[in-house]
């Protein structure tokens, strides 16, 4: 597994998480992103339409771990802003917690 990313920290409730990661093959979906910020992500964990990121199932391709254990993201600092977005205990994280029966953040 990846060491954790700079910037979180290992009490970070979403590198025991990743649910958000794995919740939807639709979610890790481009939406506002300059071109110059996708060209960063590599292209083997790009979707064949280029509208989002490559999944395994319903798993993004860039989540290394175990859901609800520890987890981590292989492009954390070059993300989609769908991934940005999502935020602890907030109403996409609710739903996604939810689907892998976990609690909710408070």
């Amino acid at each position: 597994m990846s060491e954790p990313v700079s910037g979180e920290t290992d009490s970070s409730p979403c590198q025991s998480c990743g649910a958000c990661c794995a919740y939807s093959s639709n979610w890790p979906r481009f939406t506002i992103e300059e071109d110059e910020a996708l060209d960063l992500i590599p292209a083997e964990l790009v979707n064949e339409r280029l509208s989002g990121m490559r999944c395994d199932g319903d798993r993004c391709c860039a989540l290394d771990g175990e859901i609800a254990r520890a987890v981590s993201c292989r492009i954390y600092a070059i993300r989609p802003e769908v991934c940005r977005i999502c935020m602890p205990g907030d109403a996409e994280c609710a739903m996604a917690r939810r689907k892998f029966g976990l609690p909710v953040l408070a």
